[in-house]
């Protein structure tokens, strides 16, 4: 993760003019009879990321979900999961090449029958889904992938991208909208070279951000208008984008702040991880002292848009194995309050792994034998006590 420049409460009021009395006010009708206390368009979903599809390469695929994971799931009182997905998974082509523009079309129904299982077994235990994009045609925060164009700069991307989404809506338009949505692509970003993971990471311009979900919301809609589509915060997720406001989307944040906690010590996240000073919640941390209140300015403005009446969604939220449990737990205590009091729903990154409840890996954790996983019993029991 590149460490980005928040955006502050003052700096989004004065982009958007408090403009947004003309709004589509995404969020939907589908959800207008679920609003919480806090006016959120949106329930108030909470629950994980399962990381089944998340690989490009089917050869490498992370261990699979399990129908126990959804029991588990619903019997501990969540209601959602995200299912981020790579979309060469689903792709047919020539794996010893990079692949060609025509071959990113190469959808295999045997391999989008795989993702169909896990949507049916989250919907048999009255789980939401949300469809995601990780990797989209043309763009992916993360490397591992060579792509042929640019999503961002490329009409050829734009173009297969909403491609993708037209497929992903007409296959689930006779699921209904309170069962799945479409969350359009993971963390965007600009990169000059979408190749390059260290190429550095900037906001993409608004217009520019505003063209690309435009086209694939119209593609989603023009095969099945009733089901809620969601855009990822700008600066690989952190920001509001002022310039997708009146789109009748919804939105999605990352509960990722600060780096310096949640992605402490992770090598793609840091290029010197012995440099890191040592966490603290609260407490001084190299030449800032972290505190609620600065989670509650990183915030602000995604609070702003749910008051004006636009869903929000926390997509991703979570803490790398490397942090200490007892500090992680203090700032996440924090973290999660802030979301909840404000009506936004999470879904933490991830179920199962080192960021998850299960088998996370921590070295200073009493884990709990759980049918033969390793379960973090306080991190259930502070994402539980959220169920309200």
């Amino acid at each position: 993760m590149d460490i980005i420049k928040k955006q502050t409460r003052r700096e989004f009021l004065k982009k958007t003019g408090l403009a947004a009395a003309g709004l589509g006010l995404a969020g939907t009708a589908a959800f207008a009879g679920n609003k919480t206390a806090s006016k959120n368009s949106l329930p108030h979903w909470k629950g994980f990321n399962l990381l089944d599809f998340f690989s490009p390469d089917p050869e490498r695929p992370r261990p699979p979900s399990h129908e126990d994971y959804f029991r588990w799931m619903r019997d501990w009182g969540f209601d959602f999961v995200r299912i981020p997905m790579a979309y060469p998974y689903y792709v047919e082509f020539d794996r010893s090449r990079h692949i060609t523009p025509d071959e990113v079309y190469n959808i295999s129904e045997k391999m989008v029958e795989n993702i169909d299982r896990i949507v049916e077994m989250a919907h048999k235990y009255n789980l939401h889904v949300s469809l995601n994009l990780h990797r989209a045609p043309g763009y992916c925060i993360n490397a591992g992938f060579h792509e042929p164009y640019n999503l961002w700069l490329d009409k050829e991307a734009q173009q297969a991208f909403n491609y993708h989404w037209e497929f992903w809506a007409k296959r689930y338009r006779n699921t209904s909208p309170d069962k799945i949505s479409f969350d359009l692509v993971n963390e965007p970003a600009m990169r000059d070279d979408p190749n390059d993971q260290h190429s550095p990471v900037r906001a993409i311009p608004g217009e520019v951000y505003r063209k690309v979900a435009k086209g694939a919301t119209e593609a989603i809609r023009s095969a099945n208008p009733n089901h809620l589509v969601i855009a990822g915060g700008n600066n690989v997720g952190t920001t509001v984008v002022p310039e997708l406001l009146d789109l009748g989307i919804a939105k999605s944040n990352r509960g990722y702040f600060p780096a310096q906690i949640s992605h402490y010590r992770a090598p793609w996240a840091f290029a010197d991880i012995d440099a890191l000073p040592e966490p603290k919640w609260p407490g001084q941390v190299g030449n800032r002292y972290f505190s609620r209140e600065m989670l509650e300015e990183h915030y602000a403005p995604w609070i702003e848009v749910v008051k004006q009446g636009v869903g929000v969604h926390c997509g991703e939220l979570g803490c790398f194995n490397q942090t200490p449990h007892n500090v992680f737990l203090a700032w996440f205590s924090d973290t999660l309050d802030i979301l909840t009091e404000n009506g936004i729903g999470f879904g933490l990154w991830e179920f199962r792994g080192s960021f998850g409840i299960l088998d996370s890996g921590r070295a200073d954790v009493d884990y709990e034998d759980w049918y033969g996983y390793k379960l973090d019993r306080k991190l259930l029991d502070l994402l539980m006590k959220q169920n309200i």
